[in-house]
């Protein structure tokens, strides 16, 4: 793995809370910092996709005007796992 050397400037007070986790974890105040950068990156990039995905979906019901409701998935959803399985509800108008 490449790294890459950050220089990251914090106030005193949040400096402080991290070396304080990072003792209670027993944790290097820079394994803490590096875990909070990838969950911060993981979780912005999962943002980023569930807009991509919606801004998808948004466009094709504009150019096809095809939709289920709420309602019919919730219902579709709630069948799962029983013998009364049903398929997916179909779109409409």
């Amino acid at each position: 793995m490449t790294t890459t050397a950050i220089a990251i400037k914090i106030d005193q007070e949040t400096k402080e809370r991290y070396n304080n986790l990072a003792r209670i974890k027993d944790r290097s105040a820079h394994w803490m910092m590096r875990e909070a950068i990838r969950q911060y990156v993981d979780r912005e990039e999962k943002r980023v996709s569930f807009h991509q995905d919606a801004m998808k979906s948004w466009e094709e019901y504009q150019e096809t005007g095809l939709f289920v409701t709420g309602d019919a998935v919730i219902t579709w959803l709630n069948t799962w796992g029983t013998d009364d399985e049903k398929d997916a509800p179909e779109c409409h108008r």
